[in-house]
């Protein structure tokens, strides 16, 4: 238990610092942008439409409609979005040794 207290600790540090320094926001921002980019935003939408029209709009809520999407969304972000990201979060802890 201790071992996990500490990763969620060092998780909240380096949260708190990308939040502190606009690393955070600036990392939403390219995610969203690139999502966009690659056709995902599109995927993900049409995906909606079909489980509101399998279901029926009277039939969907909001939650419903997230946990049935969620697995699909992540699943169909690219590798290669994902790796970019990761990049620019070690880069950005390799700038911020001292957390």
């Amino acid at each position: 238990i201790s071992e996990m207290n500490k990763d969620a600790q060092m998780r909240a540090t380096i949260n708190q610092k990308l939040i502190e320094t606009g690393e955070r926001e600036r990392l939403k921002e390219l995610l969203r942008a690139k999502l966009i980019e690659c056709g995902w935003k599109d995927q993900l939408k049409a995906h909606c439409k079909d489980v509101i029209k399998e279901k029926g709009l009277e039939h969907v809520t909001v939650d419903d409609l997230v946990a049935e999407i969620t697995p699909k969304g992540r699943a169909l972000v690219p590798d290669s979005v994902k790796k970019e990201l990761l990049q620019r979060i070690r880069t950005f802890l390799a700038q911020h040794a001292s957390l």
